[in-house]
């Protein structure tokens, strides 16, 4: 049936195997069950959305993906090298754009910041590369953030809300981006509230009362 018992598969799961996985996933907040037996496999080559409302658990089913917050219950298995977007940009103010690169570099253990570099141009913001973040707008912070969580190429992308703050061209540059990762095989969660077009899913999950269930599939 899949990794477990249980586990809401895509469709693409049969055929590409899971690289992003989660089974039984349960946790509680002060008394409240925000996630409750949360089963999840997603393969390579994916472009998977999770919705629900304001509180729903969204952020916190990613944090526990990350490995960010420990769950409760259940467990994740993530395959291979992951990227996180979070849903605030995590910025130092008062380094530039291209100091910010470089610090990400050593990070990463990269040998060069050349993929940030033709991210940037995509995003078009090279010209905010000497600017400060603290000083950069809010759209353009995001786009720092995106590029950061990019620059050294991950097969798992998770975003939480990564389009708040984006114009229209932006919005579509990104879902592009997005689009060329899927091909390549990478795997693409995004979380949001907010799905204005449900077309660039593979697959559309919905979590409510702790539980995730498909909204739409591709199969």
């Amino acid at each position: 049936m899949g990794i477990a018992e249980g586990v809401l598969e895509t469709g693409f799961a049969a055929r590409n195997g899971p690289v992003l996985s989660a089974a039984g996933l349960s946790k509680r907040f002060r008394g409240r069950r925000v996630l409750d037996g949360v089963d999840l496999a997603l393969p390579g080559g994916c472009i998977a959305g999770i919705t629900g409302e304001n509180g729903s658990g969204k952020t916190t089913l990613l944090r526990v993906l990350l490995g960010d917050l420990r769950p409760d219950a259940g467990q994740v298995l993530l395959g291979g090298s992951y990227g996180y977007c979070p849903q605030v940009p995590v910025l130092h103010p008062s380094l530039t754009v291209a100091q910010h690169l470089v610090l990400f570099r050593t990070a990463y253990r990269l040998t060069g910041t050349q993929r940030a570099e033709v991210l940037i141009d995509r995003l078009n913001f090279a010209s905010c590369l000497a600017q400060e973040a603290g000083a950069l707008s809010g759209g353009t912070q995001q786009k720092l953030n995106l590029t950061l969580a990019l620059m050294h190429d991950p097969d798992v992308l998770l975003l939480d809300e990564p389009y708040q703050g984006f114009d229209h061209e932006t919005y579509q540059v990104f879902w592009e981006l997005a689009a060329e990762l899927r091909d390549r095989g990478r795997t693409v969660l995004v979380v949001t509230h907010f799905v204005p077009d449900s077309t660039p899913f593979d697959v559309l999950l919905t979590l409510s009362g702790g539980r995730l269930a498909v909204a739409r599939d591709a199969r």
